[in-house]
């Protein structure tokens, strides 16, 4: 019997005109108590140099439900709460780094709410999702069936691009299969990644292949008046976008560390500076790339698989010969690893190969065809 995990499913909702309206409305009211709530944490600490927290505004909540009937009284008293608990942690986070004074909210960029499940938010029998205060039960696309004996925690329902999802908090024992060998994976932006018996795969590049059409769409935008109704229409074309773009690289890196566990027990990464990296002149395609997303969504499923994942220096890596330890400096123009010793490898594979190395010494790497690129 596997451990415990908790996963997040997201699923979409096909709310009608009158549950969207419902639920717009309730943002709105959720994004006014959160300016309240802001505003009174002020003048409080101005007048009086008071610093209330979570408990004395929650305290509030009920009168305020009672005086506001029409507004805050329709919905939820948990999410309410939740709504002050996010205020109070934007708080904590400021008075812990010491910067970044938290800021009123704009009711068109307030898009999420946090429900637990069975409290102001129910899956209903007929499997159609039941919020208070909002009409009938909403549509829900179940895409695929959530783990049998499942402990649902929290909900969080959200907008985006006009669209509704709910994330779903998912308690369960997820029990996933892995190989039985070791790997090591060097990052690259030539390749997205190359592995230490001698595969590549190559980069799909999604937002450069869409460049054009989202450089077209930004100029639309530009064009617009600000404040009119075209404008809106050009932002949320631009919006829809990106939100493709990302689509496309989530679902990408989904089947590709699906393949990387279900092969592997044991997986190397280089341990890089994405910050640094996002910053220099290959920052368009660092971001392109997502390591990060690809090396978290590889640690998850390698969790539930009983598979581990660890990182390593990644300091010479391309640089040194798998075969004799030799460093040997690089531009990163040369493409191809070649040493006095004899060893002819492509750079990233050789390069995975000392990441292999370091994170499993003593182990066989196991390598099959180095001669030819091989896309997995």
């Amino acid at each position: 019997m596997g451990e415990m995990q908790i996963r997040s499913y997201k699923y979409r909702l096909r709310p009608s005109a009158a549950q969207a309206t419902a639920l717009d409305a309730m943002l709105a009211d959720f994004c006014g108590l959160y300016n309240a709530g802001l505003q009174q944490r002020i003048e409080a600490y101005r007048r009086r140099k008071l610093s209330l927290r979570y408990a004395h505004q929650a305290g509030e909540l009920k009168a305020c439900r009672l005086a506001d009937p029409d507004g805050l009284g329709r919905w939820s008293f948990s999410a309410l709460q939740q709504v002050l608990r996010r205020l109070d942690q934007t708080y904590s986070a400021f008075l812990k780094r010491r910067r970044g004074f938290p800021r009123f909210r704009a009711s068109a960029r307030f898009h999420s709410a946090t429900f637990r499940v069975g409290d102001g938010l129910t899956i209903r029998k007929d499997r159609r999702l039941g919020i208070v205060g909002v009409p009938g039960g909403i549509k829900v696309v179940w895409h695929r069936d959530l783990p049998q004996d499942a402990k649902l925690g929290t909900a969080i329902l959200t907008r985006q691009q006009g669209k509704w999802y709910v994330v779903l908090s998912v308690e369960a024992v997820f029990a996933e299969t892995c190989g039985t060998g070791t790997v090591g994976i060097d990052l690259g932006l030539n390749s997205l990644i190359a592995t230490s018996d001698g595969e590549t795969v190559e980069m799909p590049r999604f937002a450069r292949t869409a460049q054009k059409a989202q450089r077209r769409r930004q100029r639309a935008v530009a064009r617009c008046q600000r404040g009119s109704k075209r404008r809106l229409k050009a932002k949320a074309r631009l919006a829809a976008g990106s939100a493709r773009i990302a689509r496309q690289r989530r679902d990408h890196l989904h089947k590709l560390s699906r393949s990387l566990v279900s092969r592997c027990q044991g997986i190397a990464f280089e341990d890089l500076n994405l910050t640094g990296l996002k910053k220099g002149m290959l920052a368009r395609s660092v971001h392109d790339a997502a390591w990060s997303l690809l090396v978290q969504l590889v640690r998850y499923k390698a969790e539930s698989a009983s598979a581990d994942v660890v990182l390593v220096d990644p300091r010479g890596t391309s640089q040194t010969c798998p075969e004799c330890g030799t460093i040997r400096p690089k531009k990163l123009s040369e493409r191809r690893h070649g040493c006095e010793c004899g060893c002819i490898l492509d750079r990233d594979v050789a390069a995975a190969m000392i990441v292999h190395q370091r994170a499993f010494p003593g182990r066989d790497i196991g390598l099959r065809c180095l001669s030819q690129r091989i896309a997995a």
